[in-house]
């Protein structure tokens, strides 16, 4: 996936956001196969499980089965038909997702070549916010973070300044 880039902003962001919301006594599980973030908050200390590569919107056994005291969905969400479904299914009480935000200047994403890495939602905030809402969980933080690129052009300078990013620390409505 990052054959050509790695995402080193996107990255230290979401490990800022993380440290400051998430404890390394803390099990994270995390949603999507093991990944270079994965290994980055592992190497920062945190104990991380990981999804093995099944269908989400279909079988959320391993959400049910698995132990763990935080989830995580780092730019997840917009690739599921049905997160409504996976967020019914996470036992804890805390969570951490981010996702890419719509952006009015660019088409949703779709590769050509890989069935699993197309976008299905192309998010704006409050439907992120919604959908935790309608799941029962009151996000405590939230940011957004911009992810320019280093390209000439009118997109590219958007990025600058438009936020690319979303990521909400939330806590399960008791």
């Amino acid at each position: 996936m990052y054959e050509k880039t790695f995402p080193n902003k996107r990255f230290k962001h979401t490990l800022d956001f993380l440290k400051k919301h998430v404890s390394t006594s803390e099990t994270i599980f995390d949603l999507g196969v093991p990944n270079p973030f994965s290994k980055i908050m592992e190497e920062n200390g945190y104990q991380v499980k990981n999804t093995k590569g099944e269908d989400l919107d279909k079988d959320q056994t391993a959400l049910q089965t698995e132990s763990y005291t935080v989830f995580t969905a780092f730019e997840i969400f917009e690739h599921l038909l049905n997160p409504y479904t996976v967020l019914e299914n996470v036992k804890c009480d805390k969570l951490v997702i981010s996702i890419p935000l719509r952006l009015w200047f660019s088409p949703a994403y779709r590769s050509k070549t890989d069935m699993w890495d197309r976008h299905y939602h192309e998010f704006e905030d409050w439907q992120l916010d919604w959908l935790l809402e309608k799941t029962g969980w009151k996000i405590t933080a939230r940011e957004k973070f911009t992810h320019p690129v280093k390209k000439i052009g009118f997109r590219p300078l958007l990025r600058y300044f438009t936020p690319r990013y979303y990521i909400v620390f939330a806590e399960k409505i008791k």
